[in-house]
């Protein structure tokens, strides 16, 4: 029994582990790698293992760099079943067929390019029909619902607190007439954030595999992070501007829309028009409507059980035209403009800072992680000037960087999980997901508690599980 990384390895896109069970092979993820175009293209176009040769795959949750590559796994001969949650399934069900609009702009946006160098066009990653084609493999299970996915590996979900849907990954095996368990954290979430409920616990398992992307960081407090979003927006609107937020679909955009939703109850913030500005966002939103048995207890008791929407009140609007989201630029007047992609690398978000990045009066506001190599890390890191399709902008605008909205455990979080797992049980210990600092910080933290051995791989790595 091996497993072979493939994906999130010393970095934070692209999620992909290959598990091999004697003759079974079964995919953990498969994400699209984001960073640098040219080569965010070809890591993206070619699948490093036959997708004939699995027998199956489970996906831990609907973020694009975890699943975001399943339309050319099928494309490729991929014959299998796609193991999932309920909710992860409706999700990847928007978000795929999103993905593959985006690969189709893409390539028509660079083939105009290359028309005018006299270079042959491309064909994008995947099309729409690659999407809907892969959407007949996903079979959704329940929490804390095993089902075994070959005639050795019984799956099992536990809510991993990360967005809605979100899994940890729970393998049984028994090999050569041994028992296994292998827990694969997907992406860890936080304690005590809106919404969705609570990571789950699992102190039982052989071998751990888990995410880093904080690991070497420490979130911001919630009070403190409502305090600071309510300052910047009264701040903003003193000086007659904008606040533009660029946020993930899936899970920023609706925390945001419910801490909002809290502060203005609390007659913190001004009269303002709040805007959601995403095709996306509006899809998923109506899916957060659709999968209630993921909610938190306060979620229900605040707004289902007095019959309130979260995602929804009268200052709120969602913008599905790009008609209307253009009209967001030429108005003059202070808003709140909520809008995709949540690094900063395609979609209406663009629109918007490349309209309002050079006016001092705004303010840009950073809610979650930014990659190398995107214009969401060049914002974070407050270069003075920036490329937004490829004309140069100054950097004028505030900008704001908060990370108590992340939906990522921080280093402590990571830490306090890896704590609780049974070390008397524990064998190994597999680092991904993570930029190589922070994999090698939670790494150094996890060996000081006196368990040594933890691998941080690189990509193409192979491990045996024994």
């Amino acid at each position: 029994m091996d497993i072979q990384i493939f994906g999130a390895a010393r970095e934070v896109t692209g999620s992909m582990h290959l598990l091999t069970v004697g003759s079974d092979k079964i995919l953990l993820d498969c994400g699209l790698f984001q960073g640098h175009r040219k080569e965010a293209f070809k890591r993206n176009s070619e699948l490093p293992f036959d997708p004939k040769s699995l027998t199956a795959m489970v996906l831990s949750h609907a973020h694009i760099d975890h699943s975001g590559n399943i339309p050319l796994l099928v494309k490729k001969g991929f014959e299998g079943n796609i193991f999932t949650t309920h909710a992860t399934q409706d999700l990847a069900n928007v978000m795929l067929r999103d993905s593959a609009y985006i690969q189709q702009k893409d390539a028509e946006y660079i083939n105009k390019k290359n028309k005018k160098k006299g270079l042959p066009p491309i064909e994008p990653i995947y099309t729409m029909a690659d999407a809907e084609s892969a959407l007949p493999h996903f079979v959704g299970i329940g929490y804390h619902r095993p089902f075994y996915i070959t005639k050795n590996v019984k799956l099992t979900f536990f809510d991993a607190g990360h967005i809605l849907g979100s899994a940890m990954v729970v393998l049984d095996v028994e090999e050569n007439g041994k028992s296994y368990r292998i827990l694969f954290t997907g992406d860890m979430g936080r304690k005590n954030l809106p919404v969705i409920r609570d990571p789950e616990y699992i102190q039982e398992t052989d071998f751990y595999i888990t995410e880093s992307t904080y690991g070497n960081r420490e979130h911001e407090d919630i009070v403190r992070m409502k305090e600071s979003l309510k300052d910047l927006i009264n701040r903003t609107v003193k000086r007659g501007g904008k606040i533009i937020v660029p946020a993930f679909s899936v899970g920023r955009t609706q925390e945001l829309v419910y801490f909002l939703h809290e502060l203005f109850n609390e007659g913190s913030l001004p009269e303002i028009p709040i805007y959601v500005d995403s095709p996306l966002s509006v899809n998923i939103t109506e899916v957060f409507r659709l999968h209630t048995e993921c909610y938190d207890r306060e979620t229900r008791d605040e707004f289902l059980n007095n019959h309130q929407d979260p995602f929804g009140f009268y200052r709120l609007r969602y913008i599905r035209h790009v008609e209307d989201s253009k009209k967001l630029n030429t108005s003059a007047e202070p808003a709140i403009i909520i809008s995709a992609s949540g690094m900063c690398e395609t979609g209406r978000i663009l629109h918007h800072l490349a309209n309002n990045i050079e006016d001092p009066k705004n303010s840009i506001l950073i809610v979650g992680f930014m990659a190398a190599n995107t214009l969401g890390r060049r914002l974070v890191e407050r270069n003075p000037v920036v490329k937004i399709y490829g004309e140069e902008y100054r950097l004028n605008a505030e900008v704001k960087i908060t990370n108590g909205f992340s939906a990522h455990a921080d280093k402590n979080e990571l830490i306090d999980y890896f704590n609780q797992l049974d070390k008397s049980r524990l064998k190994k210990v597999i680092i991904v997901h993570g930029e190589e600092e922070a994999a090698m910080n939670l790494g150094s933290e996890m060996e000081k508690t006196g368990f040594k051995n933890v691998t941080i791989p690189v990509r193409g790595e192979k491990i045996e599980l024994s």
